[in-house]
Order: structure tokens, then C-alpha cells, then sequence
């Protein structure tokens, strides 16, 4: 097996992606004369597991590369990136927390290493390398040197401060919100200030753009986007009490940014919107309306949703019932290249005044 993609964006596609930019810049610029983004997921036919990936960065790095085709064939509007995917536990397992890799999943957090609530004032703020960070920093420094010309690197995962301190303290953290707020709150805290710092220290390293990043087969406006999915398992008062703080200080810190929120409970979601530099969301579309968030959703919010092709919301779409929101992304998929040039014309064209090119 070569380890070696021949991934090429030729003039072509080079020209092409400037105007993909220039239209995701337009969601945040002029939301209401925008026009929705479109990604189409296609099968690679890639067959290597997460544990072969993880033991060869340069076989992780082809994966990558080679994800990218399809949707250069599609010509949809998915940017072309890649990830060193060390999953969702870094910022956890920075603070201590073991890291397991579940059979053909990314790594996943261990045990909880926070036994009581009042250990929060014995912990230090990580080194920038602890955990996988100094092997995150080797890959990214090597992928680097092998990264053809126009593809971008994405930022890692870095949860937010509640879902990594959950994962630091365990499910007795649910606890602490009645028995010890003050120790709760020096824990977010202290992961907040750790995200920061890290979030920063990394994007160092892959771009020196203050204003856009790239995540999701997207371009946001901001620095980094944020994963909120346990917050269904709080309130939203308690939200609003005890996290809100610090995610607003967490995006202004770094220069705004976005938000991920796979969970189920959408009174939540309203909060959200409460932090002044949130430029993005993304949710779980089976669980929540598209056209009523849209009319909830501040008008500098751009909403992601991935609509499967069998799905009641992607033949609402399709079938000219969009909402009044132009600043949207649907991600979507299709069972091969050419059914995939069939879905993208399909979806566009069904855009009230069009949508991007074509």
C-alpha cells in the first residue's frame, strides 16, 4: 500500500476555490443575500481502519487527501482539508485522563482522574505538549511538509470546557453543581484557560489567518470551533449560570468562533446564541427543526445541518420549502460521484433565487 496520495489542485480548481471562499465569507458579510453552501459526501472506498491510520501519520494524512476527491469531482462547496484525528479526549487527556482506542474508532477518554471536587486546587494548568499534543505537534510539523498546495489543515477537536471537565471529573461533576459550584467553577476555569492557550498554541502552527478557520468541509469566520453536547444534560439555567461564562470568554479570548451540538435538548440551544462572538452552529437535524431554529438564529449565525438523502428534511428542501435564512450549509450525501453532480444541481436548484454557481 503507497502512503503517498496524488492529490493536485490544478489552476482549475484553485480558481474554483476562490469563489467557494469568497461565498463563504458572503454568509457572514451579507447573510441576507447569501446563498446556502452545499457538501456532498461520496464513498472513498478507503478500508483502512483508525488503528492503521493511527500508527502511520502518513497513512492518516492520504486518508485524508484521498476524502477530498470525490468532492472535487462533485464540485460541491466542501473546502479542502485535513485532520490529525486524535478524536475528542486531547484537552482531557492533557489534564491526565488515559487515552483508549476503541476497536476502528478515533481515541476516546478513560477513566475520570478527578476524584473530589476539591482537587481542582492542587491541578495545574497542562504544558502545551502534555498528553497527545506533543505527537499532535510532531504530525502536524511533518503533514505540513507533504501537504499539497491549497489544502488547509484543520484545527483538532477541542470539545468545549464543560464536556472536558465532565470528562476529567466524571458524572459526579452533575453533582457538583448543587454540592460545590465554587469548585465547579475553578475547574471550568482551569480547562478554559487550557483551551485557550492550546487552541492558540496549534493554530500557530497551521495558519496565520486571524479571521477564518476551517472545520466541518467548511470556512467559518472565527478561530476554532467548540463541542456543547453534554449540555443536555444540564439545564439551561444551569447553563446559563455556570458555562455560558466561560464559553464567552473562551471565543473572545481566541476571536470568535462556532459551535457543534449533537445533543437532544433544544431549549439549550437559545443560549447559545447568547455568546456575542458566536458566528456558527451546528446540530444533530434529527433532532431539531431547521426552519424553526432558523427563526430563532441570529442573522450573523451561520446554521450547519446534515440532511440525508432519505431524510423528511432534505426533501422538504429539495422541494422549494426553504427557510427565509440564507446563511446555511447543508451537508448531504450520495452513492456515488455522478449521483452526487445529480443531488448538488438538484439542491441548488431548488434554492429560492439560486444558489452558487451553475
Amino acid at each position: 500500500m503507497t502512503h503517498k496520495s496524488d492529490l493536485i489542485l490544478d489552476d482549475y480548481q484553485q480558481r474554483r476555490f476562490e469563489d467557494v471562499y469568497a461565498r463563504y465569507r458572503l454568509l457572514y458579510d451579507d447573510p441576507a443575500n447569501c446563498s446556502p453552501m452545499f457538501s456532498i459526501s461520496v464513498p472513498t472506498g478507503d478500508e483502512t481502519t483508525h488503528e492503521e491510520r493511527l500508527a502511520d501519520l502518513l497513512l492518516m494524512l492520504k486518508s485524508g487527501l484521498d476524502g477530498i476527491k470525490p468532492h472535487l469531482e462533485v464540485e460541491d462547496d466542501c473546502v479542502p482539508t485535513v485532520r490529525v484525528e486524535f478524536g475528542t479526549a486531547q484537552v482531557s487527556a492533557a489534564f491526565g485522563c488515559p487515552m483508549v482506542v476503541p476497536e476502528n474508532s478515533p481515541p476516546a477518554a478513560g477513566p475520570h482522574v478527578m476524584q473530589r471536587a476539591e482537587d481542582v486546587y492542587n491541578m495545574q494548568k497542562p504544558a502545551l505538549d502534555a498528553g497527545w499534543y506533543g505527537k499532535l505537534a510532531e504530525w502536524t510539523e511533518i503533514w505540513l511538509e507533504h501537504l499539497p498546495e491549497g489544502v488547509h489543515i484543520q484545527h483538532p477537536d477541542i470539545q468545549s470546557a464543560f464536556n472536558s471537565a465532565h470528562l476529567i471529573r466524571g458524572n459526579d461533576i452533575l453533582l457538583d453543581f448543587y454540592d460545590d459550584p465554587k469548585a465547579l467553577g475553578a475547574l471550568l476555569d482551569l480547562v478554559t484557560d487550557f483551551m485557550i492557550d492550546i487552541t492558540r498554541h496549534v493554530r500557530s502552527m497551521i495558519t496565520d489567518d486571524n479571521e477564518w478557520f476551517f472545520d466541518w468541509s467548511a470556512m467559518w469566520r472565527g478561530q476554532a470551533r467548540i463541542s456543547n453536547c453534554s449540555m443536555h444534560m444540564i439545564s439551561p439555567q444551569f447553563y446559563r449560570e455556570h458555562v455560558l461564562p466561560r464559553d464567552v470568554r473562551f471565543f473572545d479570548e481566541i476571536g470568535g468562533g462556532r459551535m457543534h451540538y449533537c445533543g437532544t435538548y433544544g431549549e439549550v440551544i437559545d443560549e447559545f446564541y447568547k455568546v456575542p462572538s458566536i458566528t456558527g452552529l451546528d446540530y444533530d437535524g434529527a433532532h431539531h427543526d431547521l426552519h424553526e431554529l432558523c427563526e430563532t438564529a441570529p442573522p450573523h449565525v451561520t446554521l450547519l445541518v446534515y440532511a440525508p438523502d432519505y431524510s423528511e428534511l432534505f426533501q422538504r428542501l429539495v422541494s422549494g420549502d426553504w427557510p427565509k435564512k440564507r446563511n446555511l450549509i447543508v451537508q448531504t450525501n450520495a452513492p456515488s460521484v455522478e449521483e452526487g453532480r445529480g443531488v448538488l444541481e438538484r439542491i441548488r436548484k431548488s434554492v429560492p433565487g439560486g444558489a452558487g454557481p451553475g
